[in-house]
């Protein structure tokens, strides 16, 4: 179902359509014919009311803002309009479908793929303009990536530089069908860039929490799906090791209260993922 909320604004609701993966809606003929440093950006969303805004406010400068949601209840739609004429309502059926699903909707030369808590600087928006304005023979680019946890910048415990892979030409990408953690495969050269994406993990306990069952769940499933065979040295050794290699060997005590809750966390998440995964082959 498409229907017009506003004279330049179409909302797509792909549940109505009986293949929603061949729904590629073009506004208009400036959509076909992209210019070689064109850029789309791409974003999926469920419930990130409390996030969106700031998020697409970071990304004005692209060619456009494609928006993929997963049928949201917090009013994440209706502020999404407000930056970009392409939204898509689409059932959940992981997150490879719906990102690859997004890129196909993508018209532009570059794709930069960034999620609801991410922000793009200033100071990347630039960096990402003067690079593709010479013409590199590079088909994606890596950048550092910041992350805020509990109000604090971690710089220390392995998650500092964090490199991710999030901007690349749109004909040679696609997204790996992984559980958790699914990542763009681009063929060809890669570079990285110099400046930060900033990355607003977890405001509070509750919203890590909230996020902790359903990761771990995806974590088991993707072991298990790799035929991963559980052993009690996977409940015994590997959680107090990652805690110590994180809090330790990497500096994550430099982080403060935040180094020392996260550390603990993330050993906790490297728990619950193999009692789960023996919990699926018991």
């Amino acid at each position: 179902m498409t229907t017009a909320s506003s004279e330049n604004t179409l909302f797509v609701d792909t549940r109505a359509q009986d293949k929603p993966q061949s729904a590629i809606v073009r506004l208009s003929a400036h959509d076909e014919v992209r210019n070689p440093q064109s850029i789309s950006a791409l974003v999926i969303t469920k419930n990130e009311a409390e996030n969106i805004r700031e998020c697409l406010a970071s990304l004005q400068w692209v060619d456009e803002i494609v928006v993929v949601d997963a049928e949201s209840a917090d009013g994440t739609v209706a502020q999404v309009k407000a930056f970009t004429n392409k939204i898509f309502v689409r059932r959940w059926e992981g997150f490879s479908a719906a990102k690859n699903f997004a890129l196909a909707q993508c018209t532009s030369e570059w794709v930069l793929w960034i999620d609801a808590d991410e922000r793009v600087t200033s100071e990347l928006h630039e960096e990402i303009i003067a690079t593709l304005a010479g013409n590199p023979t590079a088909n994606g680019y890596e950048m550092p990536r910041l992350a805020n946890f509990l109000g604090r910048w971690i710089r220390h415990g392995g998650w500092y530089p964090g490199y991710v892979l999030r901007l690349f030409r749109r004909k040679v990408a696609h997204f790996n069908e992984k559980q958790v953690h699914e990542g763009v495969q681009v063929e060809g050269e890669i570079g990285r860039l110099a400046n930060h994406l900033l990355h607003y993990t977890d405001r509070n306990l509750q919203h890590y929490f909230d996020k902790f069952n359903h990761y771990t769940s995806l974590a088991a499933e993707e072991l298990h799906r790799q035929d991963k065979r559980f052993h009690l040295w996977d409940l015994l050794f590997r959680p107090p090791w990652f805690f110590l290699r994180m809090y330790v060997f990497k500096a994550g005590f430099l982080d403060g209260v935040q180094g020392f809750i996260l550390a603990s966390l993330s050993a906790a998440y490297v728990f619950t993922k193999y009692a789960k995964l023996w919990e699926k082959q018991k």
